[in-house]
């Protein structure tokens, strides 16, 4: 089989090679995926580039990049019922602790991360719910119902806050998202009630004058970055659930402003999800996919052996969608 792969980290169009190996084995509890679709993410691209704080080396000799993807189970361990073979399924942590991941023809792996799909689902949107949209649906759904709650969603046009905001609105939220003005059209045509500028020095007070006794859940992009605005605009025991924080990783907390609003500060690593919720966000996901209320956008679809230039593409600001390896 095809597989894209490397042993050191660097740029993408140096490290990433095609490669021919053979097609793997499930183990008892595990199912063969022929893959379709390849998911890629920002994180993909830093692990490849080496940017993990404190990783020196991959931990693997040889690495195939990518934990997001979809396709068709082929075969299955012993320990797995037979009846999965043929399902239509999408796989999460794909290469999570792993050394193969999605940027292959298959991909064997344990049988509870092939998740399958809604009948009328699409592989490329099933190729989307990985990464961005768990962390979307934790993020947003993950305590329960935001009925009629008012959400703040950082970074409205991104991958996880596009879809973060239909969750938000398909649960019945106000959600005020931030963005650059030329994502303004992208975030509202997701259902956002409100879209402001992210580098508007009024902002906190925008966001107060909607919602004056302050945002009863922020789904958050780059906390440090934010981390003024965020005890400002944030309600006494309202919620913040992060992340990333990107351009700031060491931020200076400001205990006090936080304390006296009994403020909860929700750090999310979506590799790590429990399995009870990542069982909750799985359903979320599918439900409002049903409800016809989720439909993430893909904005460019790369043949595998353009991954170098697919890892590229999710580094690059501005993006409007997901970005896809076509397998098969």
């Amino acid at each position: 089989m095809r597989s894209i792969t490397y042993s050191k980290f660097g740029p993408a169009s140096d490290v990433l090679t095609l490669q021919e190996s053979p097609v793997p084995s499930p183990t008892s509890s595990e199912v063969l995926v022929k893959l379709h679709f390849s998911g890629v993410n920002p994180s993909d691209a830093k692990a490849r580039g080496g940017t993990r704080p404190g990783v020196k080396k991959p931990a693997f000799s040889s690495v195939t990049p990518n934990s997001d993807g979809s396709g068709i189970i082929v075969s299955v361990g012993s320990k797995v019922d037979v009846k999965r073979i043929g399902e239509r399924v999408w796989i999460w942590n794909g290469q999570w602790q792993r050394s193969s991941g999605t940027a292959a023809d298959f991909i064997s792996l344990p049988s509870e991360q092939a998740v399958k799909m809604p009948n009328k689902m699409s592989f490329a949107t099933g190729a989307c719910l990985g990464i961005p949209g768990l962390t979307a649906a934790h993020c947003a759904l993950g305590d329960g119902s935001l009925f009629e709650k008012v959400v703040l969603v950082s970074g409205g046009a991104g991958s996880v806050g596009h879809t973060a905001i239909q969750l938000a609105k398909w649960s019945g939220a106000k959600v005020i998202a931030t963005g650059s003005p030329s994502g303004f059209e992208r975030i509202l045509s997701a259902g956002a009630d409100h879209a402001l500028d992210y580098s508007d020095p009024q902002l906190s007070k925008k966001i107060l004058n909607l919602a004056p006794d302050g945002v009863d859940r922020v789904i958050e992009v780059e906390f440090g970055q934010n981390i003024d605005l965020l005890h400002q605009v944030t309600r006494s025991n309202g919620t913040i659930s992060v992340y990333g924080s990107t351009k700031n990783m060491t931020p200076i907390l400001p205990f006090g402003s936080f304390l006296f609003k009994a403020i909860k500060i929700d750090i999310v690593l979506i590799y790590i999800l429990s399995d009870k919720a990542r069982g909750v966000a799985i359903k979320a996901l599918h439900d409002a996919y049903n409800s016809s209320a989720f439909n993430p956008v893909v904005e460019k679809i790369y043949d595998l052996t353009d991954c170098a230039s697919a890892h590229d593409a999710t580094l690059r600001s501005n993006r409007n969608g997901a970005v896809l390896l076509k397998i098969h």
